[in-house]
């Protein structure tokens, strides 16, 4: 393999893998906590839809107004994942690493896994996340390898960091579904609105510092606000805790 085919591969494969992790953590995300049926469901539509577009486009994919769908589904992300984010502080802070209890202040509607329907909510994150970054690779190996006529090796470099990133998903798998459902929701609620934030806000034409680096920091900075809000929460709810115990 010559230098410059190297530097494709190794860049592809690299820039693939962040796009290939945001994806798995949406998609797992949705099957930890609504349910893997919708999640995979979704994924698989995603991926389809991803499948004709490149059928169709080719290597013109980069005409496709990637702005645009970063906004909307950055919004639905951002709109999902505050209202999981607030519902997992308040069961935290009333259960903490517990189950369901008497305190619990139960599921909202965004939350509902409906069980005689499609869950059309868990469908729609999962298809817009795959459907979103799976795009952001295609884009990923037009510009590196249609540029430096290495597109074959820029496509094998893709899919094996897609495929390498989809198995490290699968393997840790049963470990995600040992956490306790409240901090669970608490991290999914954390993951969605960081990736909500940082979409909608490229989709509005404001380049982030560090590009895809500052996923890290938006994270850092939603657990500090998670955390002092808990703070708060778990003040409000040991009154009453202890109140509840004393009427006992």
């Amino acid at each position: 393999m010559s230098s410059a085919a190297l530097a494709v591969a190794v860049t592809t494969f690299l820039a693939s893998a962040v796009e290939g992790i945001e994806m798995v953590a949406i998609v797992a995300g949705v099957g930890v906590t609504r349910g893997w049926r919708a999640a995979i469901a979704g994924a698989a539509g995603g991926l389809v839809v991803l499948a004709v577009l490149v059928a169709v486009f080719g290597l013109a994919l980069t005409a496709i107004p990637i702005g645009i769908l970063r906004l909307v589904v950055g919004a639905l992300l951002l709109i999902v994942g505050l209202n999981w984010l607030r519902k997992g502080i308040r069961r935290l802070a009333a259960q903490g690493l517990r189950g369901a209890g008497p305190g619990d202040p139960g599921p909202t509607e965004e939350e509902e896994v409906p069980r005689d329907r499609r869950d059309w909510t868990g469908f729609v994150l999962a298809f817009k996340g795959v459907l979103l970054e799976g795009l952001e690779v295609a884009f990923i190996v037009v510009t590196f390898g249609g540029t430096s006529n290495q597109l074959g090796v820029a496509v094998v470099a893709a899919i094996g960091a897609l495929v390498l990133v989809a198995a490290f998903g699968l393997a840790i798998q049963p470990l995600v579904r040992r956490i306790p459902r409240s901090a669970l929701q608490l991290a999914v609620g954390l993951l969605l609105t960081t990736f909500g934030t940082f979409w909608a806000v490229e989709g509005v034409g404001v380049d982030w510092p560090g590009s895809d680096a500052a996923i890290v920091g938006l994270l850092g900075l939603y657990v500090v606000v998670a955390a002092g809000y808990l703070a708060v929460e778990r003040a409000g709810w040991l009154p009453r805790t202890a109140a509840g115990a004393a009427s006992g």
